[in-house]
């Protein structure tokens, strides 16, 4: 008879599935949160310079949101309500639309698709199609979009769309900004919108991210986004950005595509959207296109006013005034140029820095590193994770409230990581 182990990470490999993958990446376990800060069992501080995958926006376990959550549930407020009314639910519509929506001259309908970006993904591919009569959908090369099926239809990465066991079809990637060096890849999708021999119908809606996170921190620039834009507008596509991850102010501005200038015909939020780490998904629909009939697209969790009231304390707090954004945009900087000086002093990494805000990260040529200054950063108090096809960036997305002063001393340490991780390839 085998013996069950009582070694809380032997629980975890004997219980749960294999698919589990950041037990594995940081194995410890962790019990408590606060701002940028997580502890372990032990009692080991880390600095967070991975906020839930880009879900904990604000931290962990922030004082305002934590207290009306708490007061919301000692009242006996309505928790689960579908698409049912609710007072949060209408505080949460006005909020959004007051904050976010007005002083960007954005004209949204909001949609509550489900808990999860894959949902808000999922409805913007089905409204996509519903209003243009057409199947096929353009993503592009690195993207990620999540892992239902129609998610993982418009996702580039191999390994995952393996896992769906079937075809995923109606899809066609494009090359994204800079896929191919020195060659245009918004010239090769005109010509393949405009070419009768093309061989494929045209789209129903182009669907990108502005900077691909699990892709390898690609940032799309103004110039190639405005132009995918000007597409969308000649050929009646609809353009679908998903700023799952990179929004919230994730890129320096509530909306990653706001720098751009361009309006998207849909948009897909969710991750910290919910503010305090919930689950809570959203997908804005410009009103012409806002055709799904009463019940259409539904879901139990629609409702989920717990995250609803975290979300709208996150918008009174964060960005009723472009303070924190500023504040954010600032310490961006200091990413950015820290980032930079790695590439340039360590050459043996092959290095160069990517993307934009609180979403960047060093990219190298050295096969197999990226994943070794994570361990070692890890090994030293910061949590960091990979991102790219091959693992091959080490990548960045720490709280955006975290202080200059622990951001800094993340970036030292991560350096010191760096040195280690070239010290052993060296030596192997």
């Amino acid at each position: 008879m085998k013996t069950e182990s009582t070694n809380p990470m032997g629980i975890l490999e004997e219980n749960e599935s294999q698919v589990r993958s950041y037990s594995r990446s940081f194995p410890t376990i962790f019990k408590k949160a606060k701002g940028h800060t997580i502890w372990d069992a032990d009692g080991n501080a880390y600095i967070d310079f991975f906020a839930g995958a880009g879900a904990l926006n604000y931290g962990h376990n922030h004082d305002e949101m934590k207290k009306v959550l708490i007061d919301y549930l000692q009242n006996d407020y309505i928790s689960h309500s579908l698409d049912m009314g609710t007072e949060a639910r209408v505080d949460f519509l006005q909020t959004f639309k007051k904050v976010v929506l007005e002083p960007r001259n954005l004209d949204y309908k909001v949609m509550f698709p489900g808990p999860t970006g894959a949902n808000t993904v999922e409805s913007a591919l089905k409204i996509a199609r519903k209003v243009t009569g057409r199947e096929l959908v353009i993503s592009f090369t690195n993207a990620f979009h999540g892992m239902t099926i129609g998610a993982l239809s418009v996702t580039a990465n191999s390994f995952k769309r393996h896992g769906a066991g079937m075809p995923l079809s109606n899809t066609v990637s494009m090359p994204f900004d800079d896929y191919i060096e020195d060659s245009c890849s918004l010239a090769y999708l005109e010509k393949y919108l405009e070419d009768k021999g093309s061989g494929v119908a045209l789209p129903a809606a182009i669907i990108l991210e502005t900077v691909q996170g699990e892709g390898g921190i690609n940032a799309a620039s103004k110039e190639w986004l405005q132009g995918v834009e000007k597409l969308c507008r000649q050929y009646d596509i609809l353009l679908i950005v998903d700023d799952v991850q990179a929004g919230c102010g994730r890129t320096g501005t509530f909306f990653s595509f706001e720098p751009s200038g361009i309006k998207p015909d849909v948009v897909c939020l969710s991750k910290s959207i919910g503010g305090y780490g919930l689950p809570l998904a959203l997908t804005l629909i410009k009103p012409e296109y806002d055709q799904w009939g009463p019940g259409e697209h539904n879901g139990t969790f629609r409702g989920n006013n717990l995250a609803i009231v975290a979300a709208s304390k996150a918008l009174k707090t964060f960005w009723s005034n472009d303070t924190f954004q500023k504040n954010v945009q600032g310490k961006s900087v200091v990413i950015s140029e820290t980032l930079q000086s790695f590439a340039e002093n360590y050459p043996e990494l092959k290095a160069e820095a990517r993307g934009r805000g609180f979403m960047q990260g060093i990219a190298c040529g050295v096969e197999g590193i990226a994943e070794k200054i994570c361990e070692e950063a890890f090994s030293r108090g910061v949590i960091m994770e990979t991102s790219g096809p091959q693992s091959e960036v080490a990548k960045l997305l720490p709280p955006l409230t975290i202080t200059e002063e622990a951001l800094v001393q993340g970036l030292n340490i991560m350096e010191e990581s760096i040195k280690a991780a070239i010290e052993k390839h060296v030596a192997s």
